[in-house]
């Protein structure tokens, strides 16, 4: 049964082969300052940084850069891209990039204007923006986070340890976004791979809580089935642009919140996950990866009837005379089939992680309630140690 809900999602997309032609239209509703915001390079090496350059300067356009966004945006880094934003008096921010370009463009749209330390008031505190926000939009180079139509903005503190996303009001949400599957076709393959576990590990955030029989549990199983099959085409053959145009749409629909109406979710995993970014730096979805067969065989006891459903539906496990604890168990196991299959890592010494580490990792874990089972810090040592 599902929950009560109010459900909205402002963001236009514009989706397929030349989709950045049809912005125009939309430039025309913001001021002539635009702050370009992009990562390390790779937009320029493309090509695709000249492409939305020509398409802002038809549209009369004057740009102001922020480049250098890196895999997991800092503290230091927003600040300076709220001194660039202000000094550019910006009436719009066009992140061109993956999630985490998407997701310092937001925070710096909430925290150019904040009259506080924004990574108190956002981040620690999770207190909504109540000065000026500057209207952001995107342009995808990159699937997985979903940020190209959802409010979350993840940044990390290093002098902290602790990495941290803020999942913001719809006014956050990028104003329009551009989704062209051959701008991800450069993507290195292990970015890529990073991306597509990104992805599934949104959906099982989702899928792995309730009991109840709902419409979003039967979507997430459809979104999950063509992940697993587009995946094995595009680590096969990356120009494949049905596979991708695939994936990518699937990345989008799996954390642009409508999954999550109506239902209870879990985060644990992303969690975990970014704790040990805060400490190795290490790429998002590999942290994922990493811990996700741990924690799921952890809770699977917890959730025995939806892990079950999960092997019979997503991975069509045999269930002719097995128990329901064998059948659960083969999904996991077909899931760290295909995990290997697509070159995942697959524990955490592979990112950099020692032992070491671990307690601080487990002390910088935030601990969610929406799963099947509420972790203590011991658990999540427990997992972290599994994880190795």
């Amino acid at each position: 049964m599902l929950g009560n809900f109010t459900y909205c999602n402002p963001t236009k997309l514009f989706f397929g082969k030349g989709a950045l032609e049809e912005i125009r239209g939309e430039l025309k509703k913001y001021g002539k300052n635009v702050l370009l915001v992009y990562g390390k390079g790779s937009v320029k090496r493309s090509g695709i940084y000249d492409k939305v350059v020509a398409v802002l300067r038809e549209c009369g356009k004057e740009i102001y850069e922020d480049g250098g966004v890196m895999p997991n945006p800092t503290t230091e880094k927003l600040k300076e891209g709220c001194e660039r934003a202000r000094a550019a008096k910006a009436d719009l921010i066009l992140a061109v990039g993956g999630g985490s370009v998407c997701d310092y463009a937001k925070a710096v749209s909430v925290s150019a204007y904040c009259g506080e330390d924004p990574w108190e008031k956002f981040f620690l505190r999770f207190e909504e923006p109540d000065g000026k926000i500057i209207p952001v939009a995107c342009v995808l180079t990159m699937v997985g986070t979903g940020s190209e139509m959802n409010g979350g903005s993840v940044i990390t503190n290093h002098a902290q340890k602790l990495k941290i996303g803020h999942v913001f009001g719809e006014e956050i949400y990028p104003k329009f976004s551009v989704l062209d599957p051959e701008y991800t076709f450069t993507l290195p393959a292990y970015q890529m791979v990073a991306g597509f576990f990104d992805i599934m590990s949104h959906i099982m955030e989702q899928y792995f809580s309730g009991t109840d029989d709902n419409t979003s549990d039967y979507i997430m199983e459809g979104l999950m089935r063509s992940l697993i099959h587009s995946s094995r085409i595009a680590v096969r053959n990356p120009l494949d642009y049905e596979a991708r145009s695939n994936i990518m749409w699937t990345a989008t629909w799996a954390l642009n919140t409508l999954v999550a109406m109506g239902k209870d979710t879990d985060w644990e995993v992303h969690m975990i996950g970014q704790a040990v970014g805060a400490y190795t730096d290490a790429t998002h979805g590999m942290t994922l990866a990493a811990v996700s067969p741990a924690y799921y065989r952890f809770i699977m006891p917890y959730g025995l009837e939806k892990f079950r459903r999960f092997a019979v539906n997503v991975w069509d496990v045999p269930t002719q005379g097995k128990t329901d604890e064998e059948i659960a168990e083969d999904g996991i196991r077909a899931m760290e089939g295909w995990m290997k299959e697509i070159g995942l890592v697959m524990n955490l010494r592979d990112l950099g992680v020692t032992d070491e580490m671990l307690g601080g990792i487990v002390k910088s874990t935030l601990i969610m309630t929406g799963g099947y089972k509420v972790l203590t810090q011991d658990d999540v040592l427990q997992i972290l140690k599994e994880s190795l």
